[in-house]
Parts: structure tokens; sequence; C-alpha cells
């Protein structure tokens, strides 16, 4: 007779490890995100992503028509950037964006 024991902390571990990387694989093959993926994204409105990234060079926005278009991999290169920045300058986001 075989007998079976299942972990289920382990088990629910592993499930939510494949879960993101499908997830993480799901979202690497989508190369541009429109202005609400965009908001999701980083997590912030889209007032604020105009006020101050959307007309920055470096940050990855594209427009066709009336519709933005952002390069997802141009987007994390410029937040990383942007980040580093802000925490070399004190870390607050609003001091460090009131200088431009």
């Amino acid at each position: 007779m075989i007998q079976i024991e299942i972990n289920q902390d382990q088990l629910e571990r592993l499930y939510l490890q494949k879960v993101e990387e499908r997830l993480n694989e799901i979202e690497s093959k989508h190369y541009f995100m429109d202005s609400k993926q965009l908001t999701t994204y980083l997590n912030m409105s889209w007032p604020t992503v105009v006020k101050h990234f959307l007309y920055e060079e470096e940050f990855g926005a594209i427009r066709l028509g009336s519709k933005w278009l952002f390069n997802r991999k141009e987007v994390d290169k410029y937040m990383d950037k942007f980040y580093k920045a802000v925490r070399d300058s004190g870390g607050d986001i609003q001091k460090y964006v009131s200088k431009f």
C-alpha cells in the first residue's frame, strides 16, 4: 500500500510561487502598457504621472493618436533612476520634484 502525506503549507507556497512565475511571464510578454495599465503598475494617479513623468524624454512614452503607450522596460529603467535620485536627495518626492 502507498501512503501519501501532503504538507499544506509547502503546497500553498509552491502554488503561490508558480502563480507568481506565470503572472511575471504574462506581464513580460506585453511590450507596451496603456495609461490605465501604467497607473496601476506605478500605483499613481494619471494626473501625477502627467505632472511628473509623462513629458520626460527617458520615460518611454509615445503617443498613438489620442492614446499614450508606455514601454515597460524604459519605464522600469526611468523609475529605478528616479527612485535612486529621490533617495539620494533625502527621500521626499515632493521636495525632489519641486526643484524642477
